[in-house]
């Protein structure tokens, strides 16, 4: 174990796992995965260049602590009151159960308030997939990274403000990391988590989160909402992953019959987000493409540096506000959550959902209605293309899905329209048995948000992209070399009529290049990797940009800068 380093959750990830029996999850059974658009005959791998005396000719049994590019949560000036959610040591799958208590002597209005997870792990272990929920609401989504039999340590920050209305009174507070230790693997996950409070400064103008936040309770997929009746602005997130073993731990590289390849789905890779509301499509989102600690067969590129989002799912959030009229009833409504492409009957995803109201102090009831819903047919085009030398599938794939309506409230009409598009292209290239397989994806999900409360409209436009560009390829002396690009991108602009009033650009990207040999035992894999991350964030509101570099599982660079 190297040193600690704080890691903020504002980054992401996903989990292709082999039958190779390393670095994958155990319930998985896929060949080695990934490549470009060009899948490449089997390769050694390069020539290592000079390397500062610090770094090793290849992995040891020990590397740096896991580290992130993202900026941390920026703390309030003032007093803060910390209480613990959580202490534990995840062995199986039996969750934690505990209670929270809000903190004494930090008032109930806060301008922040911050989750921390603190965790460390030792020996041989799987990456593995947890949750955190207080109140039945979830408050966080993570992976763990893969321990180093000397041990690591790593912690993560997440800004939960917006379930402030969940830490205003006792809740129960269930954890849990599922995990399996026996005689092989011998990892135990220890944890702890805490909230800290910043107690809101009078002079200062304080956080607005919502009114309400009502954990959907049900079955997985469905369950009944019912609102207050004066709700004004409803959000529903969705914290959707494809896990838990088999295909859809790796969704984007399934492919349709007749290809031949380990991964099937009748409709291929495409994969959407759905939610409705008594059975109408109400939102749609593109699922973020995960990769996780221990993904593409190659866990040596995440041992120090983590794909974006890998230990921050972040949610999906999808804008209800045109149904507010008809959710405000006061009568339960069915909402239910699914993921399109997924093969019928076929399990892997997890949409847990949390559903964030804005109420209008000034009435009781407010009423409105659903003046717009149009949907386009969903295009999936999945198309296999054999080949001599390789096999090949080509995606393109899209939706889009306009919605609007009204509420009468306290202030006057109010208008939303919510318009958002989705698009997928890829082409996935592999070779017989697998030995070369490669990907090249882009998916876009652009959305348009305009408020209409007489007066200039409020608009607010997002447009996200997520890449992944990549090889996996084994040759003949069993040396298995991954080569991967993945790109995390977002565009915000608000606008108040024609005035462009702030705007931000993410870029976080990771790119990674490990190899190691195949089935030998652990001290004779002579595994070697490059791996790095850049993530910039600028805008309005200003600039951040950090780049980290890894050799070996050493750290060799940490720049920040604008």
């Amino acid at each position: 174990m190297r040193r600690r380093i704080v890691m903020s959750m504002l980054a992401g990830a996903t989990l292709l796992v082999s039958a190779l029996g390393v670095g994958a999850s155990p319930a998985q059974s896929a060949p080695a995965q990934a490549a470009p658009a060009q899948a490449a005959p089997a390769q050694a791998a390069p020539a290592q260049a000079a390397q500062p005396a610090d770094v090793p000719a290849e992995f040891g049994t020990d590397w740096h602590d896991p580290v992130t590019a993202a900026p941390p949560v920026a703390e309030p000036h003032g007093k803060s009151c910390q209480v613990t959610l959580a202490e534990a040591q995840f062995r199986d799958y039996t969750p934690y159960k505990g209670t929270y208590t809000p903190p004494g002597g930090c008032g109930d209005r806060w301008s922040k308030v911050v989750l921390r997870l603190e965790g460390k792990v030792k020996g041989r272990q799987f990456d593995r997939l947890g949750y955190l929920r207080v109140g039945g609401v979830e408050v966080l989504r993570t992976s763990t990274p893969e321990p180093s039999p000397d041990g690591i340590e790593w912690s993560m920050e997440k800004d939960v403000t917006r379930y402030s209305d969940t830490f205003h009174s006792p809740r129960d507070v269930e954890m849990l990391i599922g995990n399996v230790v026996d005689g092989t693997y011998t990892g135990v996950i220890d944890v702890r988590a805490t909230l800290t409070f910043y107690t809101a400064d009078p002079q200062a103008r304080a956080a607005t989160p919502p009114d309400r936040v009502l954990p959907l309770a049900g079955t997985a997929s469905g369950a009944t909402l019912t609102t207050p009746r004066n709700s004004e602005r409803i959000v529903a997130e969705v914290y959707a992953t494809g896990s838990g073993g088999g295909c859809e731990e790796f969704w984007y590289l399934t492919v349709p019959e007749p290809a031949p390849y380990s991964c099937k789905a009748d409709r291929g890779a495409y994969r959407e987000v759905q939610i409705t509301v008594d059975g109408q499509l109400a939102g749609i989102a593109a699922p973020f493409p995960n990769v996780w600690t221990g993904g593409w067969s190659d866990p040596y590129l995440w041992y120090v540096i983590p794909g974006p989002r890998a230990f921050d799912v972040k949610p999906i959030e999808c804008d209800l506000t045109p149904f507010a009229g008809l959710l405000d009833d006061g009568r339960p409504h069915r909402v239910e959550v699914s993921v399109a492409g997924v093969p019928e009957g076929q399990a892997g995803w997890s949409t847990r959902v949390n559903v964030l109201v804005w109420r209008d102090a000034q009435r009781a009831h407010v009423t409105g209605g659903l003046t717009v819903h149009k949907a386009t047919e969903v295009t999936n085009s999945s198309t296999y293309i054999p080949g001599s030398q390789q096999d090949r599938v080509d995606t393109e794939a899209g939706h889009r899905l306009t919605v609007a309506g009204y509420v009468d409230t306290s202030h006057g009409r109010v208008t939303t329209t919510v318009d958002r598009t989705l698009a997928d292209s890829s082409v996935h290239r592999w070779t017989e048995g697998e030995t070369t397989d490669g990907l090249d994806a882009t998916w876009t999900d652009d959305e348009s948000v305009a408020v209409d409360g007489g007066g200039p409209v409020r608009t607010t436009h997002t447009r996200r992209t997520y890449t992944m560009n990549g090889a996996t390829t084994i040759g003949t002396d069993d040396r298995l070399r991954t080569v991967l690009t993945l790109g995390d991108r977002a565009a915000v602009e608000e606008s108040h009529g024609d005035r462009r009033t702030s705007w931000s650009r993410l870029d976080d990207t990771y790119t990674g290049d490990a190899t190691y040999t195949l089935n030998v035992p652990r001290d004779q894999r002579h595994a070697v990797g490059t791996t790095s991350e850049r993530y910039r964030l600028y805008g309005s509101a200003g600039c951040y940009d950090r780049s980290l570099t890894t050799v070996q599982g050493v750290l060799t660079q940490d720049d920040t800068g604008c």
